[in-house]
This record gives structure tokens, sequence and C-alpha cells, in this order.
């Protein structure tokens, strides 16, 4: 009896089953191309573009315009993000003439959240046919699958944006390529460069992981690189940054009042910037100098930095020389500029011009992130740079560094600790700058996004963006032999000031020998100081 019970269960769980396959399948997945290992997207006037291109065609960035059977993404959150029509009617002519396709009623452009009670119904129905009374025991073991499915039709039907990025994330570590390019389509429809904070960054992260299918990450984020403006009249984006958030000047301030502290009773100051940039941060430790008590030290800078920034700069280091020497000059400060145009990879040192009878300070400002560590590299440039400038002797070295772990992650915990510190970021970036600001767009595609870019897409060495937290920064630099150089309560209260000209809720707070700087819940940026 009970054999011939399980051979009726067989027959009809065989003639129910790719029944209820050829029904499910055609009416659940978006028809897609096949990966050709070359997406697209691009931001125009209009929208938007990602598209689908043969191999042989090269990536196009966030710059670039909308190419072949691109999806539009329009900016405007308020009015959806639909296909374009021509592209809609013809992909849905695809659908319905695919040989998978066996039923002639009409497939929407996002199946999978039109059809799901009725996939559901036909889940539901198949269980019971071929479970019958034993389906609590074998449903312990199709369960979490099934919830697992369920959660992400969910998400999808809500359009709940952070988590279908999740999701997607969590396809493409798995390589479930099937599941990745249904939920990259319906990802395209909800993301905007110009509509709430996560659609903004969902846009940015959405192209790290087409970028990461096809191996392109390291290209975009060298085509990504902040530039200037080509008016001559509009500030760098980076510059703008600057001025919009505090975490630049929270991290050059908090830099400052320790280099200050150190340096108050020395007659003459050599000071080592890794990364000097535009050379911002020291405008105003020049004017503090030049107000101290008994008259201004000799001040000289040595101003590290690689071809990335200067392109960023529109020129080499004798720019942020010109304007420094200009500076110091006005406020009659006595100085000297030191250029090294050089990666800090390459740094040894001869390069750095030590000289007897200075006192000498280190500036770790937003860099040490970008040397490769010995997850990356024997040569572990990271800690190789910190040993170097202990045997320097400083009477200080300040560290400044965004408060996030990216460095040794695997790919899906990396893009989920990208996507809640990106948040917190891009939240605290639209209570500033209107979302139509054409400046806040540049801002964010240029100096952020290729950020985003870089840690979601690459791989090894192309992977420059490896952040650590303060508690790594802390274990490397005792490793190196230097000691905690505390940071005093008037700079503490200065950078307080600071924070009372900008939104409440960006918080501060001391501990473990450091400041941190954060949004609501979420600490962004940390600082430090060692001897």
């Amino acid at each position: 009896m009970q054999a011939s019970q399980q051979h009726r269960s067989s027959v009809m769980a065989s003639r129910l089953f790719p029944r209820v396959k050829e029904e499910v399948e055609p009416c659940c997945f978006p028809q897609f191309p096949a990966i050709d290992r070359s997406f697209c997207y691009s931001d125009s006037s209009h929208g938007s573009h990602f598209s689908v291109k043969n191999s042989h065609e090269p990536y196009c960035t966030l710059e670039s315009s909308s190419a072949r059977g691109s999806y539009t993404v329009y900016n405007s959150s308020s009015n959806g993000s639909p296909m374009s029509q021509q592209e809609s009617q013809s992909n849905m002519s695809d659908l319905h003439h695919s040989p998978d396709n066996t039923y002639s009623s009409p497939i929407s452009g996002s199946c999978i959240t039109d059809d799901v009670s009725d996939l559901k119904g036909k889940l539901r129905e198949l269980e019971t046919v071929m479970l019958g009374p034993d389906c609590d025991i074998i449903n312990s073991t199709i369960s979490p699958e099934m919830d697992s499915w369920r959660l992400v039709t969910d998400a999808v039907s809500r359009r709940d944006l952070k988590q279908v990025l999740v999701s997607c994330a969590k396809a493409v570590s798995d390589n479930d390529l099937l599941t990745a390019q249904w939920l990259m389509d319906e990802l395209r429809r909800m993301v905007s460069v110009s509509g709430e904070p996560i659609q903004r960054l969902g846009a940015y992260m959405l192209e790290g992981l087409v970028a990461r299918l096809a191996s392109s990450g390291s290209s975009i984020y060298k085509a990504l690189r902040c530039k200037e403006p080509a008016s001559a009249e509009l500030l760098s984006y980076m510059h703008i940054l600057y001025e919009v958030c505090p975490y630049f000047k929270f991290g050059y301030m908090s830099a400052n009042g320790a280099i200050a502290e150190a340096m108050k009773d020395e007659d003459r100051v050599h000071i080592i910037d890794f990364q000097i940039g535009q050379g911002s941060q020291w405008i105003t430790l020049i004017q503090a100098f030049a107000a101290r008590p008994g008259g201004p030290p000799h001040i000289r800078i040595t101003g590290i930095d690689d071809s990335t920034s200067a392109y960023a700069r529109g020129g080499g280091l004798n720019i942020v020389a010109k304007r420094l020497s200009k500076l110091a000059a006005l406020f009659k400060v006595p100085f000297e500029f030191n250029v090294t145009a050089m990666s800090g990879c390459e740094v040894q040192q001869e390069h750095l011009q030590v000289r007897p009878g200075e006192a000498l300070a280190v500036n770790f400002a937003f860099m040490l992130h970008h040397m490769p560590d010995e997850s990356v590299s024997t040569e572990n440039h990271r800690d190789r740079l910190l040993r170097l400038v202990k045997s320097l002797s400083p009477k200080v070295v300040t560290l400044v560094e965004q408060e996030s772990n990216t460095n040794t992650a695997p790919f899906f915990p990396r893009f989920r600790e990208t996507l809640n510190y990106y948040t917190a970021m891009f939240e605290s970036i639209d209570v500033t700058l209107p979302r139509k600001h054409k400046e806040r767009i540049n801002v964010e595609q240029h100096c952020l996004a290729r950020d985003v870019v870089n840690i979601i897409a690459c791989e090894g060495p192309e992977r420059v963006e490896r952040h650590e937290l303060m508690g790594k920064w802390r274990s490397r630099f005792r490793m190196a032999g230097f000691t905690p150089y505390p940071l005093s309560s008037l700079v503490n209260a200065t950078i307080k000031t600071l924070l009372e000209n900008y939104c409440d809720r960006y918080r501060l707070e001391e501990r473990d020998g450091g400041l941190f700087l954060g949004w609501m819940n979420r600490d962004l940026v940390a600082s430090c100081a060692w001897k």
C-alpha cells in the first residue's frame, strides 16, 4: 500500500513539476541577453542609461553618452524610472516571441513583481501534491531557500532599494548570474542620480556591481578621477565637498591642533605631508603660527603627491608651492616648500630631505588607506612607511582616516559596509546641497562614486580604497614603535565650535585616544596623533 502511494506521488510529481516549471519560469525572470562582460551606465540630462554591449566595445563610464539598447532611468524620482518607450516595446516583443514563452498572455516588463502571488500559488499547489502527509518533515529542508527567495521578491515588490542592492550583491557573490541580472534590471528602475540619498548612492553601487561582472572596475576608477571644472570661476569638486561637509575640515583641524601643540616652542619646523593635495590643510596652520607669541617659526613643508592629485589640481606641486608661499609672505612667516612628486609606495628616506636642527611633524591625512598592506603585497608599504617615519624621530605624527572596514573584508560584507558608510555620507550631503544642484551631482560622481566603484568592483592591487578601523591603525602604529600623543582639550573645543555651523545630526566623540566625527549613529572619520 505504501509503495503504491509513493508510486502515485512520483507519477503526479513527474507530471506536475515540468508543467509548473514551464509556467513559472517564463513569467518569473525577464529575458536578458547573455552576459558578455561589458555593461554600460551613463548620466545625461534626460536620465541615467545602462546598457549591455558587445565585449569588444569599451566600458562606458558615468560620463559617457547613452549607447544602443540602454535602459533609461529618469533622474526624477517622482516620475519613476521606466524603460524608454521604444526599448520597452522592443523588449516586450522579444518576450512575446520567445520560444520559452508558451503562453499567449502578455508579459510585463517587471513580471516578477506582477506575478508574485501567482508564483506563490503555484508553489503551494506543487507543495501540496508532492509532499502529502510528510510535508512538515520535507518542508524543514526546503524552507530556508524558499524563505530567502520570498524575501527577495518581497523587497522588489516593495521597491526596497537597500534590500534589493544587498540581494543583488549576494547573487553576484554567489555567482548566481541569472538572479543578479534580474535584480540589476529592477535596480535600474529604482536608482536616480538626483533622487533620495539612497537612490543616488544606489546608482553608483549598481555601477560597481555591473563593473565587477564586467571586470572593468579599475578603468572606471581611473576615468572618474576628481578634476577641475572647465570654468576658471568655479571651485574644484573637491573644494566644494570640503566646504559643504565638515569631514575634511575636522580632520585637518585636529591634525593641525596636534602639530601646533607639539611645535609651540620650536624655531624651525619641518612638516612632511604624504598627500598634500591642494595644500588647503596648511592655510590655517600658517596663520596660527603667524600669531604665535614671540613670532612665527621657520616652516618648511615637504609635499608628497602622485599624478592623480596633479590631475585634480590641474598641474604639478609647484601650484601648491606658489599658493602657500604667497600666503606665508602675506603673514610674514619664513617659508620653504620641497616638491616630492611621487606615490607613497615609492618614497624612501632620501626623498624626505630631513635636516638636523628641525623639529619634524609627519601628516597622514586620508592617505595611508591607499597604501597596500601585507594582504596585497609582500612589500607591505602601509607598515613600511610607518617604520620609515618612526626612524626619523618625529615629534608628532598625525593620522586622519575614514572609519570603515573595507581592507581585507570579502566582497559581500565589504559591499554591506560600503552601503552603510556611504548612506550616512550621502544623507549628510543631502542637508547641505539641493538635489538638483549641478555641483552636487558632480561632487558625488567625481569624488565619491569613484571610491565606491573601486571598493565594490576591484580586487588585488587594483583595489586601492582599503580603509581600516581605528583599532587596526592603532595596532599598526604600536607595532612600528609609536606611542599615543594626546590631543589637547583646546583642539576638541575648537572642533565642537566648528560643528555648530553644520547640521545638528553630526556628532563628535572622544574615545580610545582619538576623535571620531559621525553622522547620527555612524562614525565616518577618525583622527589621532602619535610620537
